[in-house]
């Protein structure tokens, strides 16, 4: 009986497998290198809402504290979106009539709750609780970035695991007085480290617990 594979179909055979194998390594390394990427993650990319709220204007050239907007961010575990009540506090009687507020007058008059759209966001496997980090002296900027700067919201931060346990490890690289939490100009001293690591015990920061799973994954 004649020989059915040519005598190379052995040596083909390894190359396909061998071929097989790299283009699966580098199809994960490529999909590894997006899913990371600030393309993905929407990483310095301005989200228009549906009013063209400047936080430049309000929080940086009017100096409005986050509180008066995020009312439950140092009490609650989520940072809320203002009622519209709240907006209207000001613009009932400050540009009533700017074709820029309509969204806002119809939601006041509807009582339907205006659509903000999401900017920071973490995995729904993630547990973020707002109101430990505000109390422990973690400032707004740290994770928002110059917020009071921007015309429009971007988010300055990956959010990925690394870069939370990169804090979580090191506290007192980052904790600052909790006066100057939502002080968006704030400036650390040279000795960042010294008056952090008397902050980290101050606050009663357990760093050992920090880095326990369960602190993010419930």
């Amino acid at each position: 009986m004649g020989q059915i594979f040519p005598r190379n179909a052995n040596l083909l055979m390894r190359l396909s497998i061998f071929a097989g194998l790299l283009l699966a390594v580098e199809l994960t390394l490529i999909l590894g290198v997006y899913f990371r990427s600030n393309y993905f993650r929407q990483i310095n990319v301005a989200i228009e809402q549906p009013v063209p709220y400047s936080h430049q204007l309000h929080a940086g050239v009017l100096g409005i504290d986050c509180r008066y907007c995020h009312i439950s961010v140092d009490k609650s575990s989520f940072a809320n979106l203002p009622a519209t009540e709240v907006c209207m506090t000001c613009h009932s009687q400050i540009k009533s009539n700017s074709p820029k507020l309509a969204v806002v007058r119809e939601s006041y008059a509807t009582g339907k709750p205006v659509e903000w759209l999401r900017v920071h966001r973490v995995p729904d496997f993630v547990y973020f609780n707002h109101s430990i980090h505000i109390n422990k002296g973690i400032g707004c900027s740290n994770c928002h970035g110059q917020i009071n700067t921007m015309a429009v919201v971007w988010q300055t931060q990956p959010l990925y695991m690394g870069w939370c346990l990169n804090c979580h490890r090191n506290p007192e690289k980052y904790i600052r007085p909790r006066d100057q939490v939502f002080n968006m100009d704030y400036v650390q001293p040279a000795n960042q480290l010294q008056v952090g690591a008397d902050l980290v015990k101050q606050y009663g920061v357990n760093k050992a617990q920090l880095t326990n799973c369960s602190i993010c994954h419930r």
